[in-house]
Formats: C-alpha cells, structure tokens, sequence
C-alpha cells in the first residue's frame, strides 16, 4: 500500500516528467549531430570548389567599365551647370476687401516684382579666347532675367543670353574665364542607331555632375501626348535617367561625343519623375544653329510655303500613299517658293534632296536647315505616282508665315467615315467631304465656307473622296473657286474667290 501511494505522489510525478524531458532532449540532440556536416568539412568542401568568376568575362566587363568612366571623364568638364533668376511684375489686389483689411493702398504705379530660381545644364561647344559658348535649351534660359555658369568644380561665372529659338528649342549663353575647359566633341546623331549605349550627363535636382547610362531607345520621335511645344524636332529616345535640371545637358555616345540635348521627360507623375523615357534633341538638328546664335543671335530658316500634316488612316488610304513616309501639303501658301514650283494642296512629300522625310515634324526640319537661296528638289506623290520638283528656297518669316490671306485654299476636310455618317445621320450611300475646319481670312473663309459643310463639289466638278477633291482643286481652280455644298437640308453654291 506503501509503494502504490508513493507511485501515485506528487513527486514521483515530477521526477518522471524531468527524466523523460532529459531523455527526449539527448536523442534530439544526438539526432541533430549525426545528421548535421561538420564545421571543418564544410569549409574544406568550399575550399575544394571555390566560385571563380572567369576571366574572359572580367575583362569584358572591366573594359566596358573603364569605357563608361572615360566617356564620363570626357565630358564632364564641358557640361556646367546653370543657375538662372526670373523676375516678374506680380499684381497686387486692391479695393474690398483689400482696403477693409489692410487701408487705401499707395499706388505709385510700380507692381512688386516675383523672383524665381531655376536650374538647368548647358554644353560648352565653342571657344574665344577667354569667352566660352554654352548651348542649352530655350526653356532653360530664353525668358529669364540673370544668369549664372557654374563648372563641373564648382566656381560660379556672370552669363548672358546670346541667342534663342524657340522652335527648335534651342538657346546659347556666353560667360568669360581666365581657366581652360574643353570644348564638347560633337558626333553625327544621324549614325545613332537604337539600342547604341546612351549616357546621359547633367545637374538633375541640383546634384551637379550627375552621370546615368542606358541606351537609345528609339530615334526620329516627336512630341505625342506632351513635350514642349512648337517644337520641330524629332528626338531621341533613351531610358538614361533624365530629370528636372538634366535640360541642356548631354547625351553621349560610349565614345564621349555628344549625340544629342537632353530637353524633355516624359512623366505620369505630378513630380515629373524620370520613368525610363526621356527624349534629347538630336545634336545634328543644333550643329547650324551655333554658327548663327554667335553672329546673329538667332537662327534662320528656309521657307517652302506649305502647311502640313500626318495624313490619318483613312486619308492615306484615299490618296494611295499607304505605307509611304513623309508629310501631306494640305494648303500652300499663294506666291510662295512652293507655288512657284508647282507643288499643290493633297501632293504628299516624301523626300528632300533624295532624304527621306519620316513625318509633318522631320520635313518642317529639313526645310528650315535648307538655306535661303538654295535650289532643293522635292519628291512628291500625287495621283499615286511619284514626281520632283525643283524649288529655290526663300527665308522664312514669321509675318509672311502667318498671313491667311494667302492660304490657299483654307479648309481642312475629312472623308465620310462611317463614324461621320453616323453623327450627321447621312444615308450609307453619301458622298462629299466633311468640313472639318475653315482657316479664317483664307479664301474659303472669304467665301462663306464653314465648318459642318459638306462638299459634294469645286467649281460644279463633282467630288466623291480626298482624291478627287484635290485632283479638281489642283485642275480647274487657276482662275476663280467655288464650291458645291450641303448645308443642313439644302444644297448651296459658296461665293466665288476670284484668283
């Protein structure tokens, strides 16, 4: 009875859980230990097969490496940084509540003025004894009030604005220094090919210096859903980081040569982040200008004297030319180079001078670096067959550029799509073109055009599609024009335009 109660106590309980508790500890211990490699055997298996990265490949990469670091050391000392001030007179608000508040105001008919900062980079491209030429952008310096050159080691010099563009984007600073920096070698952005490694050199953010590598992502590209306006230039394309601050800067190649002007981001954020795409102005588009900035301070273009555009789809289906390159003359100006030559709306140029024009933005370019004076050869297609003609080039100005009175003929139209059947709820079987715009003060304006007309005629010549409508308007309107139209229910003649 004895033995069963000292069984059954408290502590004999106790006892046997602390052995089983030391029992089950030892055999996991011991379990652990023989499955479980030496510390000595491990390091002597690493020791046996070291990782050894090859050497071959160690000495393309370390060679790929020294190239990226002597294009950076390169151009580092011909990429600045600047530093710019804008001063703008700021309306200051008066009568009520203003004098409720704060009592009659002494207008001494000055505004306060509103000062801002910003940043940007620039290219020293040219040299004159102590004076050095800074290429940039136009957005970087063309409006602003002071200007300050600060170099890759920090010291800062006074500059002034030589010259801008706004079309191109483009501007130059000049700023005096007894030190010698090395002027940026400038290769031919024609040769850059996509997927050519890009580095990108700048002050983005302030952080002066700043070297990123990618490649070239595309070339020829123009500004679609954004980019600075009237701008002519095709760009281009890398995913070397670019952010604010990088305009102006350089895109080089793995050679340190600059291939093109870091200018624009394109961004879905509302910092305006760099998100893989940005665009630079292809360095061959600035070579002229640099020449002009320092004699003129400005830049001269040649004129043809035509208004294009990127024909759609559906146009370039009606005119025959899918597939085909280059820029629709939708009018031509009345007198101009390209008037005189024979050129006329609806011919679609694809080429100048045996190059190929990609699109509206390239061929603008291509004439404005013609030279006034030159004779240049345009390869058009009209009626579905390719011609040239030979046209002497003028100068282009702004004023004569902008008088509509001598747009010929001023209106911009659209085949009857399906879609625009449907919104005009015209019959399946409709024919004409749609009215999509009238430029006023051009000859279709004059004569009562509007938009929302359809045209179902030029001088009582029916016209069906795009085709015929420029086949008649280049045909039969030498001495006066007119046009046949509907106009809601009612079927119009147009006044006459007497040529």
């Amino acid at each position: 009875m004895n033995l069963i109660k000292k069984l059954s106590s408290k502590n004999f309980f106790l006892f046997n859980l602390v052995l089983l508790g030391v029992i089950f500890g030892f055999s996991l211990a011991f379990l652990s230990f023989s499955c479980s490699t030496p510390q000595s055997k491990r390091t002597a298996r690493a020791e046996e097969n070291p990782i050894i990265i090859p050497e071959n490949a160690l000495s393309v990469a370390e060679g790929l490496q020294t190239a990226f670091s002597a294009a950076a050391n390169k151009i580092l000392p011909s990429v600045v940084e600047l530093k710019t001030m804008s001063t703008r007179r700021q309306q200051v608000p008066n009568g009520i509540p203003w004098e409720f508040f704060f009592g009659p105001r002494q207008n001494d008919g000055q505004e306060p003025e509103q000062r801002s900062q910003g940043l940007g980079s620039g290219i020293i491209v040219r040299q004159n004894k102590d004076v050095y030429y800074v290429l940039t952008n136009y957005h970087v310096v063309g409006d602003v009030s002071e200007i300050v050159v600060v170099d890759n080691t920090g010291k800062e010099f006074p500059a002034e604005l030589i010259g801008k563009d706004d079309r191109k984007d483009l501007a130059m600073v000049s700023f005096k220094s007894p030190d010698a920096y090395p002027l940026a070698v400038l290769a031919d952005s024609d040769a850059v090919k996509v997927g050519d490694w890009a580095i990108a050199v700048g002050n983005p953010l302030g952080f002066m210096s700043s070297v990123t590598m990618g490649i070239v992502s595309a070339v020829g590209r123009t500004p679609v859903g954004g980019g600075p306006g009237n701008n002519i230039n095709d760009f281009i394309q890398t995913d070397a980081s670019i952010n604010q601050g990088n305009s102006g800067g350089a895109l080089v190649n793995i050679r340190g040569e600059v291939i093109g002007i870091n200018t624009w981001i394109a961004t879905n954020g509302s910092v305006g982040g760099s998100i893989g795409l940005g665009f630079a102005i292809p360095i061959n588009n600035a070579k002229r200008s640099i020449g002009e900035f320092i004699t003129s301070g400005s830049i001269s273009y040649g004129w043809l004297g035509v208004s294009l555009t990127d024909p759609d789809r559906d146009a370039m289906r009606a005119l025959g030319i899918e597939g085909k390159r280059g820029a629709l003359a939708t009018q031509v100006f009345l007198g101009s180079p390209a008037d005189k030559a024979g050129i006329r709306p609806g011919d679609f140029i694809t080429h100048v001078n045996g190059k190929e024009a990609r699109g509206m933005n390239p061929l603008t370019l291509m004439v404005g670096d013609l030279k006034p004076g030159d004779k240049a050869k345009f390869t058009v297609i009209r009626d579905r067959a390719s011609r040239d003609f030979e046209v002497r080039i003028e100068t282009r100005s702004d004023t004569v550029a902008a008088d509509n009175k001598k747009l010929w003929p001023g209106v911009y139209i659209l085949p009857l799509s399906d879609t625009i059947k449907d919104t005009l709820k015209l019959d399946k079987n409709a024919e004409g073109l749609f009215v999509n715009q009238v430029i006023p003060e051009t000859p279709a304006a004059i004569i009562g055009l509007q938009r929302g007309d359809r045209i179902t005629g030029i001088n009582g010549e029916p016209v069906k599609d795009t085709a015929s409508f420029y086949k008649v308007l280049r045909e039969k309107t030498d001495k006066e024009l007119w046009f046949n139209i509907i106009r809601g229910d009612a079927a119009l003649e147009t006044l006459k335009f007497k040529r």
